[in-house]
């Protein structure tokens, strides 16, 4: 009987972490889950390889309203502090290229951009809604998570950015 009842104990312990862990949102201060897709040049995200470099990854769909009004600010963006250590990486979830790339089209972007088909990186990220952005420090570490986007949002990325750009690499 005592036995039954430790496995009982356990297995719901198990059950209680398993859920804990899947139902961790990312915050501030964790490390972000690696992208390790290819970029529409062929070459692949690897955010170790970013690291002390200011990197907003945001993920975004062609049907999403709000994205269609924040990728010309993330544009500007990156067109204003690329030189100064921004990267830009935008994680498309559409379900075929085609809706991606004739968004792209109608809205060119000169920054990263990758087709997250299966939604692995969707799935490790975890964005509650689109668009959904990451701010991740010089250090590699998430620093900040904006989540929607409304025109007024635009000088608050800004102020992220400039305020990451200006700090130095924390180890």
């Amino acid at each position: 009987m005592k036995s039954s009842t430790s496995s009982a104990c356990s297995l719901g312990l198990l059950v209680i972490v398993c859920v804990t862990a899947t139902a961790h949102a990312l915050t501030p201060g964790d490390t972000p889950p690696p992208i390790n897709l290819p970029d529409r040049t062929g070459k692949e995200v690897d955010l170790g390889k970013l690291k002390g470099k200011v990197v907003l990854i945001d993920f975004w769909a062609s049907w999403c309203g709000p994205c269609k009004q924040e990728i010309p600010v993330l544009e500007a963006l990156h067109k204003k502090y690329a030189s100064k250590g921004l990267v830009i990486v935008g994680v498309n979830i559409d379900n075929s290229d085609k809706k991606m790339n004739n968004f792209l089209k109608a809205t060119p972007v000169t920054f990263r951009q990758v087709r997250d088909k299966k939604l692995q990186v969707a799935s490790r990220y975890e964005p509650s809604t689109m668009p959904s952005s990451y701010f991740i420090g010089r250090d590699g570490k998430i620093r900040h998570v904006h989540e929607g986007f409304r025109k007024s949002d635009a000088g608050t990325l800004e102020a992220r950015v400039e305020a990451l750009l200006a700090e130095s690499p924390r180890d």
